[in-house]
């Protein structure tokens, strides 16, 4: 049996049940021996939750799954997600509810995987509410049938770079204050309205700053501030950048911008 998670709120102004509900989706076991489930996040109508780079203000979702049994890694396959205008900030999620696609990786295989699953994440309606959701449940090897729920949610990543017609593929980095300030450019055909480019760069310890979207005819650049931690000078690795542009039309994923 999957409990519904138990909300913990981390400030005193509570986030109930009423405005987000978590569960797990056993989903099945994958030909390659991994074990395909899912995050299922309900939320009250016009509350928003945050996708893996929130944009400006934003909380993204943490998980802990250190008190899991037979579980190597965990791999999250992030449906497109939305740009949101707001307070004078740009912030990247889901609105209302979203399944969050989880690849897990047993340690060993054809063995039930036992999940105990700690998530931290944020939601947002005209406040943001830090949230806290303790999940369980045993996800066993002879479940076969996917669901089409998480089918679903998997046909909404976003596309590769190959699927997306992404040409050339440029970056630029000069100094700027403490950090650098990256310069993309991407021959890529308009992804529909305004579009919205959320840069990664790969290393944790990196702070990115507001992104600036502008577009020429085919072509995409996107700005923004490279912050190192302070004290210590910019390292970035080009190849391990990912930028992924936002727009009524779909969304495109770009692995890698030399």
């Amino acid at each position: 049996m999957f409990r519904t998670a138990l909300l913990l709120v981390c400030l005193a102004l509570p986030a109930t049940a009423q405005e987000a509900d978590v569960r797990l989706l056993p989903g099945w076991r994958m030909e390659n021996g991994n074990h395909m489930a899912a995050l299922e996040i309900r939320l009250d109508q016009g509350w928003k939750t945050y996708w893996r780079a929130p944009g400006e203000a934003g909380i993204p979702p943490r998980l802990d799954w250190r008190g899991s049994d037979n579980l190597a890694a965990a791999q999250i396959h992030w449906p497109a997600p939305m740009a949101f205008r707001q307070s004078g900030f740009t912030t990247i999620g889901y609105e209302d509810a979203v399944i969050l696609p989880i690849e897990i990786a047993p340690t060993r295989a054809g063995a039930p995987i036992e999940v105990d699953l700690s998530m931290e994440f944020g939601i947002c309606e005209e406040i943001c509410v830090p949230v806290t959701v303790e999940l369980d449940g045993s996800l066993p090897p002879e479940t076969v049938r996917a669901d089409a729920r998480i089918r679903a949610a998997l046909a909404r990543r976003p596309l590769d770079r190959a699927d997306g017609g992404v040409g050339r593929v440029a970056c630029e980095v000069t100094p700027s204050g403490r950090g650098g300030r990256l310069t993309a450019t991407v021959e890529m055909p308009p992804q529909g309205g305004v579009e919205v480019a959320a840069i990664e760069a790969g290393d944790p310890g990196l702070r990115v700053g507001r992104t600036q979207t502008a577009r020429q005819g085919d072509t995409l650049i996107a700005t923004a501030e490279i912050l190192p931690p302070r004290g210590q000078p910019l390292a970035l690795d080009r190849g391990a950048i990912t930028l992924t542009v936002l727009g009524t039309n779909g969304a495109v994923q770009i692995d890698g911008c030399r």
